[in-house]
């Protein structure tokens, strides 16, 4: 693969992370005030919410690492080898664990909506949850073909 296409990606995954870190500096605050002004005798909610959102970074963080790892696998003609096939599990499990964790803040958003009467808070909770649940199984697909592309190809290299 030509070395231009991976240094493109690998500018999209970082451009990808900033504003999810934009996201967490500036919004994450603004959020979790919010709850604890819309429940003040709950203050433990605004705790919660950081927790929540800020634990959901981590594994997102973590696969756009996986991914950068894996556009340098490519780069180095080892696109079809057991460290991408590594990279693209921990992907999954990532994604999974970041569809979970979204899981776990939904009574969270759910407070926060009905106290805001704002039910969109709900639709977008569940759209994130929808998108790295699509994500997880993509990548579990890719993972396993290219499983089935490095079992064949060494098949190959044992009969020449």
């Amino acid at each position: 693969m030509e070395r231009g296409t991976t240094l493109f990606l690998k500018a999209a995954v970082i451009l990808i992370g900033l504003p999810f870190l934009a996201l967490c500096i500036f919004v994450v605050p603004e959020i979790a005030s919010f709850t604890a002004e819309l429940y003040p005798d709950y203050t433990y909610l605004k705790f919660l919410v950081f927790i929540d959102l800020y634990a959901s970074a981590l594994p997102f963080y973590f696969a756009l690492y996986q991914a950068y790892k894996l556009l340098n696998y490519i780069d180095r003609n080892k696109a079809f080898s057991l460290l991408s096939v590594r990279a693209l599990k921990l992907i999954k499990y990532c994604a999974v664990a970041f569809s979970g964790l979204y899981v776990v803040g939904m009574p969270l958003f759910y407070l926060i909506a009905e106290k805001d009467d704002a039910p969109g808070i709900i639709v977008i909770g569940m759209v994130i949850i929808f998108a790295s649940l699509v994500i997880a199984v993509f990548v579990a697909v890719l993972q396993k073909l290219l499983k089935e592309a490095i079992d064949i190809k060494s098949e190959n290299d044992l009969t020449v």
